[in-house]
């Protein structure tokens, strides 16, 4: 393994957290909390530890993230995958379809693998790390314990397996990954209510039936979808309330 290759791998994996999350905490819990208080999913913050832990683990896990990029990447693996070079051997319209899929595929991988770590037998030794962020922070969305970084680096691996793509549509399909897992975990609801209540809006994740999932710890196991969840039955009851007190203010009164 280059050392060069794995320290590139490593920063930019780095970077791109520190960034991405690192602005969702500065405009949501610094600078203006009150202001978007309304949105808050839970009213209470995490604590200065609760940072901590999710930073230090989410350092961790980009250690294994990066020795993965870097595995698919070496002469010895490459050949076997479907990672071509140039765009112009797909042209850009696959390009951007390619990312849509790597979406859809890592929703699904999720789902089902997320669901899968809560099985009794495996909760402890894969997810009870990300779980100790029961009110959690966009700082969250990487905690992982080692084990589970693995199991969450593997959809790289599937997705470079199952289909042609290219390096950067591989970068590009990480960043809208980390900017919608830290959405996630951001504690606020964003989404506006005609986001929510819209034909496509309905069927996408949000950062309160993520939220709920941390309360809870069951159920809303998708990432970007609600496909899944729907489907198997597993929406916690009270999603759709819990959604309509936070984006719709005329609601929120009635609650109150």
């Amino acid at each position: 393994m280059e050392a060069n290759q794995y320290g590139y791998f490593y920063a930019l994996l780095a970077a791109r957290y520190v960034v991405v999350a690192g602005l969702a905490f500065l405009v949501f819990y610094l600078l203006f909390p009150a202001k978007f208080a309304r949105f808050k999913i839970q009213r209470l913050f995490p604590k200065r530890q609760d940072y901590v832990r999710e930073v230090g683990y989410s350092f961790l896990t980009f250690f294994i993230f990066a020795a993965v990029g870097v595995l698919l990447i070496s002469p010895a693996v490459k050949p076997y995958t479907r990672l071509y070079d140039l765009i112009s051997e797909y042209g850009w319209g696959y390009f951007a379809l390619s990312v849509v899929l790597a979406l859809l595929i890592h929703d699904t991988y999720f789902y089902w693998t997320h669901r899968l770590m809560h099985h009794p037998r495996l909760f402890k030794w894969f997810h009870l790390t990300h779980h100790r962020s029961v009110n959690p922070s966009p700082w969250a969305a990487f905690a992982f314990s080692p084990l589970e970084a693995v199991v969450e680096a593997g959809v790289i691996v599937v997705i470079v397996l199952l289909m042609p793509i290219h390096e950067y549509a591989i970068l590009l399909f990480l960043l809208l990954m980390t900017i919608y897992n830290v959405y996630g975990h951001l504690g606020y609801e964003i989404y506006p209510k005609w986001v929510v209540n819209s034909r496509l809006g309905r069927w996408l994740n949000t950062s309160t039936n993520h939220n709920m999932h941390h309360k809870y710890f069951k159920g809303n196991y998708g990432l970007y979808f609600r496909f899944w969840d729907e489907l198997m039955k597993t929406t916690h009851p009270h999603y759709d309330k819990t959604l309509a007190s936070l984006v719709d203010p005329e609601q929120v009164k009635v609650v109150k």
